[in-house]
């Protein structure tokens, strides 16, 4: 049975980046000439093998696009599997006295180019160890001062269909994932939010795999509810240069906390994870004045 939820949970994270990336090329065929001039981005996407080819480790495949709306977004999907080194595995659930673990997931990062664009992360996995569960998220990272404010309009749309995903599978949840991803993405030296949260979760496990999956797949599709009408919102508003001086500077909160603090970044590359991949959150440029 196992091997069949394996199966199921890698599909659905390779449909549902299908889905994110035809409705992403669409923004880009959508977003005014006057405001983004050039030719519409499109994804390219690269496969890649974990290990030295050896051994069949898994792999994955890095969805990259550099486009006139989105000025750097990345769509990735893998499947690892192996063992953890003997100090990482200390660390896992499940995995201290057996390393074995198989991996799955589709993680997004998208940086625009007009400011007053919010930045956007998600992530959804599976991991199994002697154990199993799933976790993941989604998180919007505004650059113009305005917009971040838990407070703002913005901010309680994106949130609006995390909370139904949630709370339609257990009452409180929504309350319990949106602390939890408001105390993950803190930045300790900074005593600021990275943005204005969303949900964050992981170990999730309620003893009912196919409902927990399917938990799993709600939260995925809550992003695009979440974040395409924030996009069609914004696409057409002008900014200027202080705008974007803004938008580079608060950039840089986000490299801090992925280099610092990021648990997916820590465990791509204690895995061995395509480094192009892990790091490729990186915005494309920042500024620390």
């Amino acid at each position: 049975m196992s091997e069949t939820q394996k199966t199921q949970a890698k599909s659905w994270f390779e449909g549902l980046r299908d889905e994110i990336c035809t409705a992403f090329e669409a923004l880009e065929d959508e977003a005014p000439a006057s405001l983004y001039p050039g030719a519409p981005g499109r994804f390219e996407k690269k496969p890649w093998r974990r290990g030295d080819g050896s051994a069949d480790l898994g792999g994955g495949v890095a969805g990259m696009m550099r486009g006139r709306f989105f000025e750097k977004v990345g769509v990735h999907v893998s499947t690892v599997y192996g063992e953890f080194s003997p100090e990482f595995a200390k660390g896992v659930k499940g995995a201290s006295e057996d390393p074995r673990f198989w991996a799955s997931g589709i993680s997004l990062i998208a940086h625009l180019r007009n400011p007053h664009c919010p930045a956007a992360h998600m992530n959804t996995r599976h991991i199994r160890t002697t154990e199993w569960w799933f976790g993941g998220g989604g998180d919007l990272n505004p650059t113009q001062a305005y917009q971040r404010d838990e407070a703002s309009e913005d901010a309680k749309a994106f949130h609006a269909p995390y909370r139904e995903a949630c709370d339609g599978h257990e009452a409180g949840l929504y309350a319990r994932y949106k602390k939890w991803a408001d105390e993950y993405f803190w930045l300790p030296h900074r005593k600021e939010p990275r943005g204005v949260g969303g949900i964050f979760y992981d170990h999730h496990n309620g003893g009912d795999w196919a409902r927990d999956f399917a938990f799993t797949q709600n939260v995925g599709r809550a992003f695009l509810q979440a974040y395409l009408p924030l996009m069609r919102k914004h696409m057409g508003r002008e900014w200027t240069e202080a705008d974007r001086e803004e938008q580079l500077v608060q950039r840089g909160r986000y490299v801090e906390f992925n280099l610092l603090y990021d648990r997916g970044t820590t465990f791509g590359l204690k895995t061995g994870g395509n480094v192009e991949s892990i790091l490729s959150s990186m915005p494309p440029v920042a500024k620390w004045p």
